[in-house]
């Protein structure tokens, strides 16, 4: 029993870490534009821009990575759709509309989803062959 806790808690640990990290590393880049854009024929975009997702992304693949590499697969993917969801639902929490559970819901299962593949890529990348001799 004990040795089974001890094996969970670097796991719990990774899920706590990353979560506060996709929480800050989505204030980073996405937390700061709240403003939609205006185009010269009266169509809205935004408020988030291309380059903002994309940077968001591969700062993200950087603790996903950390974590995968050391086999904290449910970490990586449960810490980073944590702190992605939560983050999602804080930013978008004020529409009025109401639809924004729908993209929350879509931020949730898309990390899920993403998360693992990478995950289980680099982990399967990164694993070490044990019938080759270390010479």
């Amino acid at each position: 029993m004990r040795q089974r806790l001890l094996k969970l808690v670097p796991q719990l640990f990774a899920v706590l870490v990353l979560a506060v990290v996709a929480l800050g590393v989505w204030a980073t880049w996405l937390g700061w534009d709240q403003h939609r854009d205006v185009q010269p024929d009266g169509t809205t975009t935004g408020p988030y821009g291309a380059w903002q997702l994309i940077g968001l992304v591969l700062t993200l693949l950087v603790p996903v990575y950390w974590a995968a590499s050391r086999r904290y697969i449910a970490g990586a993917v449960l810490g980073i759709t944590v702190g992605l969801t939560i983050a999602a639902y804080y930013d978008w929490s004020d529409d009025s509309s109401g639809l924004f559970m729908v993209g929350v819901g879509m931020v949730m299962v898309g990390s899920l989803v993403v998360t693992a593949v990478v995950s289980a890529v680099i982990a399967s990348v990164k694993r070490e062959d044990p019938r080759v001799a270390v010479e």
